[in-house]
């Protein structure tokens, strides 16, 4: 039996949650590593583990994969959710880094100073709803389909959903003028692996706290 994949990161979402997504959504079960302190981060790097001296580092298929991107690459294509050809790889991918781009901002922002954070959360609302969700509205409409890319579950849908809902933990009605992405966020969540990974009790991790942001600021030194 192949080894479960383990995750070394903190005990948070960073950029690691959208690699629990994803292997949660293939039904996947996985171990983590949690960094408490710098230390650890240090033997990481003593031990030639962290490629670039950067984190999430996971171990699967009996190799340490660094690099967010590379690492969501090579799940979503082992577990079938990268599309049936390059033509769907790259819309895959297109979506993908839309959504990154957006959640990037969300996931930076509780290491901004008190005074800019509530003007940086507003910058984020408001750049969801007219550069980020109209483009995928749009594309649900002309489309046609119950998924993004051709009409097969991928890691863009996926990404899409972690997406929506950490703007919605910003504001919960942010999707009253996107009905169509409002049935696709029904849709995807009752994806049997998708809705385990949303109940309460699984390895989805909360929204970060000035805890979690003092802790990652601490064992990286920034």
């Amino acid at each position: 039996m192949a080894a479960k994949p383990k995750l070394y990161y903190f005990d948070g979402r960073g950029r690691m949650e959208s690699i629990r997504w994803l292997l949660a959504a293939a039904g996947v079960e996985f171990e983590e590593e949690f960094l408490e302190t710098r230390e650890q981060y240090e033997k990481l790097q003593r031990d030639g583990r962290l490629l670039f001296g950067q984190v999430p580092l996971v171990e699967v298929d009996g190799m340490m994969l660094t690099q967010t991107r590379a690492i969501l690459s090579y799940l979503a294509a082992k577990f079938n959710f990268y599309g049936k050809d390059l033509k769907e790889r790259v819309r895959i991918d297109m979506y993908v880094d839309g959504t990154l781009d957006l959640m990037t901002m969300i996931m930076l922002a509780p290491f901004q100073r008190p005074e800019k954070k509530q003007e940086t959360l507003a910058s984020i609302l408001q750049k969801a709803k007219t550069r980020y969700f109209p483009v995928f509205e749009k594309i649900l409409k002309e489309h046609g389909e119950d998924f993004l890319v051709g009409n097969k579950f991928s890691w863009a849908d996926i990404q899409l959903l972690e997406a929506i809902l950490m703007v919605e933990e910003l504001n919960a009605s942010v999707l009253s003028d996107f009905p169509l992405l409002k049935a696709f966020k029904t849709r995807i969540s009752n994806i049997p692996t998708i809705k385990k990974f949303l109940q309460p009790g699984s390895q989805r991790k909360p929204p970060p706290d000035t805890h979690y942001a003092n802790l990652v600021s601490n064992i990286l030194q920034f």
